[in-house]
């Protein structure tokens, strides 16, 4: 039987897996002009992208987090399938690594709703062992409770884990779970911002990582 370098492979979901970058700012905008017309603007939500929702409203207006979240949540659940795409090569890669014996498991920030929502529009949650999202735990990435739940749920071990994600949340939670860090270079944030949380691996194409975890 293979041997495999890393036998444990957790992973974001948007901007990771699934293109959500579209959705996410156009439910934003939604939102924030529903209550704030034209006060903020795309770059602004960009450059928290990563962080829960809450946290991201609270930051835009605390008084109303909560009916921003709900109007976001609202305007991106009716408009998903609508503005979600897929990456390049991802589900044939995950495909091949369940079939070469990884296990793996998704970490996310997103509502569970929702983030089914993108897997199985896509036919990745055929491959995922176990799903970690924001209902699950109290503490999120960059926090390492959620990417230690997802370990339990694989039962993989820190030294033969894998995280891959497109934010810096992703990264500094792999960082403090003890695993080892992988970002994708198609990340609305870029190469070069990602580049300064010293991840381990950095792959422009999914097809990259087979190498990597084999």
């Amino acid at each position: 039987m293979e041997i495999l370098k890393y036998p444990y492979i957790l992973f974001d979901l948007d901007g990771t897996l699934i293109d959500t970058n579209e959705l996410i700012l156009t439910s934003f905008m939604h939102a924030l002009n529903k209550f704030h017309p034209n006060k903020f603007k795309r770059e602004q939500v960009q450059e928290m992208m990563g962080k829960p929702l809450y946290d991201m409203m609270a930051t835009f207006d605390p008084d109303i987090a909560d009916d921003l979240v709900r109007v976001y949540r609202e305007h991106n659940l009716e408009y998903h399938d609508q503005l979600v795409q897929s990456f390049p090569n991802v589900f044939e890669v995950v495909k091949e690594l369940h079939d070469k014996g990884h296990k793996m498991a998704l970490v996310t920030t997103k509502q569970r709703q929702a983030a089914m929502k993108g897997l199985t529009l896509f036919g990745l949650d055929a491959y995922m062992g176990a799903t970690v999202c924001l209902d699950d735990t109290a503490a999120h990435k960059p926090d390492p409770e959620p990417l230690i739940l997802a370990m339990q749920g694989i039962k993989a071990i820190p030294e033969k884990t894998i995280m891959v994600g497109d934010n810096p949340a992703d990264i500094l939670g792999a960082k403090n779970a003890g695993v080892t860090s992988c970002a994708v270079g198609w990340s609305m944030r870029g190469l070069e911002y990602l580049t300064q949380y010293e991840p381990d691996y950095i792959i422009n194409d999914m097809r990259e990582l087979i190498e990597i975890v084999s």
